[in-house]
């Protein structure tokens, strides 16, 4: 394999897939490529898109997708595990009821609910990402943590891993902005919805992760207690994953 391969693997049906390989951690190592992968949902795939995920190994898929969500766009793929870790989407039943109230959505509005729902993936979805946490630690085989667009669920997800690798804050940044670059917006789908909200409702702001940090700095004492104490992942936990999923950077 590569020392640097490709961090975006260019599939037509999935365009936010995308490895969290080769990010330097605190004390200079880096995670493993080809090892975690982040996406959108995958119910898209073409038949070449199949193939170059047959080739990557990835025996296993998180899914923090809600029921309804799942159902309407189900996958199958061989030799993959499906676990379902469902947190409901909320974003747009807020614009739907600020729509019915006969009340203006703004795009500032929009950016005040994206940060609402990150808030909330802190608060009230930890038995989700602990659940994902004891998946990792059981087992070391390449995965892919996806949702239905890939930029907020799996987002705050794939944060929460790099920062338990000793990652730092910065990097964590840089990879949840890379959505800006990859994520292919859908069609508009209601008329309501200007292009302003719709700018904010499919892209990702280093706002909206932030309202997830300070939500776990100021009801839970910080990222090291709130992955000790809500996510079961203490100190012995985080050094076996990085055992797991670093490796000492190519000289």
């Amino acid at each position: 394999m590569p020392s640097h391969p490709d961090r975006s693997l260019r599939l037509s049906g999935a365009s936010n897939f995308r490895d969290l390989g080769g990010y330097r951690t605190a004390d200079g190592q880096a995670v493993r490529w080809r090892t975690l992968f982040r996406s959108d949902h995958l119910a898209g795939l073409t038949a070449s898109d199949t193939q170059v995920f047959g080739a990557l190994g990835v025996k296993r898929t998180f899914d923090f997708r809600g029921v309804g969500e799942r159902a309407s766009a189900a996958y199958q793929l061989a030799g993959v595990q499906q676990h379902a870790l469902p947190i409901e989407p909320t974003v747009v039943q807020g614009m739907q009821g600020i729509l019915a109230a006969g009340q203006a959505l703004t795009a500032e509005r929009t950016a005040e609910l994206m940060c609402l729902t990150y808030r909330n993936f802190a608060l009230h979805n930890a038995p989700r990402f602990a659940a994902m946490f004891a998946h990792l630690l059981g087992s070391g085989e390449p995965l892919v943590l996806h949702c239905s667009a890939g930029k907020d669920r799996t987002g705050f997800a794939a944060a929460l891993i790099l920062e338990a690798l000793g990652v730092p804050r910065a990097t964590v940044m840089r990879d949840y902005l890379l959505t800006n670059e990859y994520y292919r917006m859908p069609a508009p789908r209601d008329p309501r919805l200007s292009p302003e909200v719709l700018q904010v409702l499919w892209r990702v702001q280093a706002g909206f992760l932030e309202a997830a940090f300070e939500a776990v700095d100021e009801d839970f004492g910080g990222m090291d207690a709130y992955l000790n104490e809500q996510l079961g992942v203490g100190q012995d936990a985080r050094e076996h994953l990085r055992h797991i999923y670093l490796q000492a950077p190519p000289r």
